[in-house]
């Protein structure tokens, strides 16, 4: 398989000033209350750091979109922060409104990114049919739903892994150096 443009630089200097910082917010009532442990975020950890993204800030809220925009805002204010991942709250229930508030803190829409996810989804259930994840840019800070499950989070982080490096560098207008 041709290797994707710019994944040669997924780990690219990442202990440099220069690289990429990302925010992951869980999004779950349960496991806000401590009911349910946090499948999704252990996993965008690690990928992230493997992809040399450094992790300026980890955080759980419930299924609240004051909550959720809060702590969005809060994040793409912070000038070390280029992307947050959030993971939990994009499906069908009518307590599921991560969706809401990304696109209440975001400037610009990145409807693309969010199609794409669901359409790699698709190869592995028909169940990513019913994600409404949603994807902007709020601050210059690149802000991706991701599903609550570890299978949609794994999914969705595979497809993100070619595209992301590049896409960082469009939106924060910083080139990373490649890997040595």
């Amino acid at each position: 398989m041709k290797e994707a443009p710019h994944e040669h630089r997924l780990g690219a200097k990442a202990d440099s000033p220069d690289a990429f910082g990302v925010a992951v917010l869980t999004v779950s009532t349960g496991v806000a209350a401590g009911e349910h442990p946090d499948g999704g975020s252990p996993p965008i950890v690690d990928a992230v750091q493997g992809w040399g993204i450094r992790v300026e800030h980890q955080d759980v809220v419930p299924d609240d979109v004051d909550a959720i925009s809060a702590a969005l805002r809060s994040w793409a204010a912070d000038p070390r922060v280029d992307l947050i991942l959030t993971t939990g709250g994009t499906g069908l229930s009518p307590t599921d409104v991560t969706p809401e508030a990304t696109q209440e803190v975001c400037e610009r829409h990145a409807p693309g990114i969010a199609e794409y996810l669901r359409a790699r989804g698709l190869a592995a259930t028909p169940f990513a049919a019913l994600s409404r994840g949603a994807c902007g840019i709020s601050q210059g800070t690149l802000i991706i739903n991701l599903p609550g499950s570890p299978s949609g989070v794994r999914d969705g982080l595979e497809a993100l892994a070619p595209i992301i490096t590049h896409t960082l560098e469009i939106v924060t207008g910083r080139p990373l150096p490649p890997a040595d």
